[in-house]
């Protein structure tokens, strides 16, 4: 072995230089400093295939600088959503307190499976998880959960937990031909069905609930849903509400959902369904619970105030549910991975158990605090519980009640501009989120009166056909004559979920995800929408 040269690469690489690392992470924020005064940015020229075809790894040991060099053309060519301008969707810029403990986290790097590989970092996570599921259900006795990958594997959890429910040992046994299935709304995410696909129930055994036009699932047809599978022979391993669908904000009773799966489950003698929420955009609104509106602290308007009274009532609904999957990267203003599946009871958890024996080298875990035992994943990122743990006391509960309520503001003022706009139309001017969904057509035409006669069905399949393509239309327009300075960009939904007569409804989309998006960029876009009308 030459020693010199391990001496180098140690040195270099498992040493810590204070100057050199500095001194490039600066150069980092340089950039993000330059960044925030360009315009949003769009998709830049990129070349896969040479990608694959040039690796470019280097064959002798080089520095720190070259590190440095071999990423930052990809770091330059990565928004980091900064601009105002961003209303694309469920993204906003990741806020500094989450980056402290981002940065904490990759210094020591733990892994949250077992206490051995982490220390106090699963302490963190367990502190984390206990704050936001007070904040969520409202003081839960026994609360626990873990963070994940995603809102995807967090839902997954929930559907799995659900089939262990209905069926139990179907984690060592398998689901050896039992009839499971699983019941969503029809504005859910589409991760349902990976969900549903991933854990073998089949995508085929996923049923949908349609809403009504504020985007809820209806009840009357989640009971009919229901009594159809129980009278063909199923197991419904769970149902899986939204609280804050990813575009329109919708937000299901989970209180009434609650009591009718317990109703019928008790009707047929059957083991009642997990009911898990997918409140990954919406269980933000949990820190406007206390907001007291007789004082208004905030002063927010008495359109705002209103909305804030109707999320308070909504989100008692949390302490109803099984499990909650939340996304503390989107209006958590979070870094990536920050998602987390948390159950209102910890014995929950316990059907997901394994033995030490399957476990040989974590001989020592323990199920009271390892969560290596029952997580899907044994390579566990720290991130999630240090950014969480690091925004919460940095802004705390009333700076991001500050930063929900203007989200609203914000979103409430754009629906009234756009309103007032005969050739335009609010698809959830009743919804209490930072979405706004709406039409654009062409100047001249009555919006409101085409979208209340598609909703009772007297519009032709060719008038369909016409208003939908020119809703479409009027988005390519509009992008085709962006002005990037000062126009924000937006984006598109092929469907809201939101369907009547079977018709999937499309719309133009605003999310206010970020803070610094104000009442000039949406008298702005009120702009650009005249302008191409």
């Amino acid at each position: 072995m030459d020693q010199a040269a391990l001496k180098k690469l140690t040195d270099t690489f498992f040493t810590f230089d204070r100057e050199s690392i500095l001194q490039i992470f600066d150069e980092f924020l340089s950039a993000m400093e330059a960044e925030s005064h360009l315009p949003p940015g769009s998709l830049m020229s990129r070349n896969y295939e040479t990608a694959q075809a040039n690796p470019e790894i280097h064959t002798l040991p080089g520095n720190l600088k070259d590190a440095r060099d071999a990423i930052f053309p990809y770091f330059w060519g990565t928004d980091g959503w900064q601009s105002r301008l961003h209303l694309e969707n469920v993204k906003g810029p990741a806020n500094n307190a989450s980056l402290i403990g981002a940065l904490a986290c990759l210094l020591k790097n733990p892994n949250l499976c077992v206490d051995t590989y982490c220390l106090r970092s699963n302490e963190l996570e367990v502190k984390a998880i206990t704050a936001l599921a007070n904040l969520i259900f409202y003081h839960t006795d026994s609360p626990w959960g873990v963070f994940t990958m995603g809102g995807t594997i967090s839902n997954l959890y929930g559907g799995k937990l659900g089939i262990e429910k209905v069926a139990p040992a179907t984690m060592q046994k398998g689901l050896a031909g039992e009839p499971i299935s699983g019941i969503v709304s029809e504005t859910g995410h589409y991760s349902n069905a990976t969900l549903a696909g991933w854990l073998g129930m089949g995508t085929e055994n996923l049923h949908t609930v349609a809403t009504d036009n504020q985007f809820s699932m209806r009840l009357d047809l989640l009971a009919e849903k229901i009594d159809w599978l129980y009278d063909n022979g199923r197991k419904i391993a769970f149902v899986i509400a939204t609280f804050g669908s990813t575009d329109a904000y919708g937000i299901d009773d989970i209180r009434g959902i609650r009591e009718l799966i317990r109703r019928k489950a008790a009707e047929r003698g059957v083991a009642e369904p997990h009911l898990h929420v997918d409140a990954a955009v919406g269980w933000v609104s949990s820190f406007l619970a206390e907001y007291d509106i007789e004082t208004n602290r905030l002063q927010v308007e008495h359109d705002t105030l209103q909305a804030i009274g109707r999320l308070k009532r909504a989100t008692e609904g949390f302490a109803f549910a099984d499990s909650v999957t939340i996304d503390f990267h989107k209006m958590g203003w979070g870094h990536y991975p920050s998602s987390a599946f948390i159950v209102n009871r910890r014995e929950d958890l316990g059907r997901l158990l394994r033995s030490v024996d399957q476990m040989p080298y974590f001989c020592e875990a323990d199920c009271r605090h390892d969560p290596a035992l029952f997580t899907l994943e044994c390579s566990r990122p720290g991130l999630g519980p240090y950014a969480v743990m690091a925004s919460l006391n940095g802004i705390g509960l009333q700076g991001y009640q500050t930063l929900v309520a203007n989200a609203m503001q914000m979103a409430i003022k754009l629906k009234k501009a756009i309103s007032e706009l005969e050739y335009c139309k609010v698809l959830n001017m009743d919804t209490i989120g930072p979405s706004v969904l709406f039409w654009v057509l062409p100047r001249g035409r009555d919006a409101n009166a085409i979208y209340e006669r598609l909703e009772r069905g007297e519009l032709s399949p060719n008038e369909v056909e016409r208003t939908l393509f020119e809703v479409h239309r009027m988005y390519e327009k509009r992008e085709a004559t962006l002005q990037p300075a000062v126009d924000a960009k937006l984006s598109y939904t092929q469907s809201t979920g939101y369907k009547p007569h079977g018709i999937a409804i499309p719309a133009w989309k605003a999310a206010f995800f970020n803070p610094k998006s104000d009442e000039a960029v949406i008298a702005q876009v009120v702009e650009s929408i005249e302008r191409v009308a």
